[in-house]
């Protein structure tokens, strides 16, 4: 693994880690909010790939160890584009695993600059001024009681700015996107709905692909509740587009 930093072009500093293994093929993830590539959960995730993809997994401004504050996907759009220019070439395919905002901040990047050759987008906002956050559905095991024992704080945090700058709304910008898109979403997700994916899905006029986990929750919480299901459909649908 290469632990490194790289520079946005609004001169921002990007934490990351590169699994390198030889592969051809990279993947990248996209946490979402509170979020790192330190996280557990998002460190045995990406293991899980590394037999047939080298990964990179990086920190969003505001997140782990990236500079600045979190602008709830008005400006990091910058970071995505930084790690994408810094792979292009070095690698035949990119396939991207966006989660939450993470997700957000995919297509609207992914429509942008065309760098990638599939999209995941998992518990993905179609628009960030209508996040749901129905905290009284908390799940009590996963959510609170996991939350706040030491493996599920590891790597949490968020330094926050402000939330009313102009964003690009993925549920508009989606239609601009010419590679496969693959939507996952647990049902039981009390931060964002599933109608988030189903209208982002509606949407996509490219190949497309759409699953509601039952009994799932929100984001990187399926890796804990439905990990083998979750990794089963991301692997595969990368197999059969990337």
């Amino acid at each position: 693994m290469i632990a490194g930093c790289l520079k946005t072009l609004d001169n921002q500093k990007i934490a990351y880690y590169h699994y390198k293994s030889g592969h051809k093929k990279v993947i990248v993830i996209a946490h979402g909010f509170y979020a790192s590539k330190d996280s557990e959960l998002f460190r045995s995730f990406s293991g899980s790939f590394l037999e047939e993809y080298d990964v990179f997994i990086f920190d969003f401004r505001g997140h782990g160890k990236s500079s600045d504050l979190f602008y709830w996907t008005s400006k990091e759009g910058e970071d995505l584009k930084a790690v994408l220019n810094h792979l292009k070439g070095a690698y035949e395919k990119m396939g991207l695993i966006g989660f939450s905002f993470g997700g957000s901040v995919s297509i609207n990047t992914a429509a942008e600059t065309g760098l990638i050759d599939s999209l995941i987008c998992v518990s993905t906002a179609s628009d960030a001024g209508k996040v749901d956050f129905n905290f009284w559905k908390l799940d009590w095991n996963e959510d609170i009681i996991y939350s706040l024992s030491e493996k599920g704080r590891k790597g949490k945090g968020v330094k926050p700015g402000p939330f009313w700058l102009k964003k690009e709304k993925p549920v508009k910008t989606v239609k601009k996107i010419n590679v496969p898109v693959f939507y996952i979403h647990g049902s039981l997700d009390w931060v964002i709905k599933p109608w988030h994916s189903r209208k982002l899905y509606e949407n996509t006029r490219s190949k497309k692909k759409i699953e509601i986990i039952k009994g799932g929750l929100h984001a990187e919480y399926l890796m804990r509740t439905h990990a083998g299901e979750l990794l089963g459909l991301i692997k595969k649908w990368f197999k059969e587009t990337l």
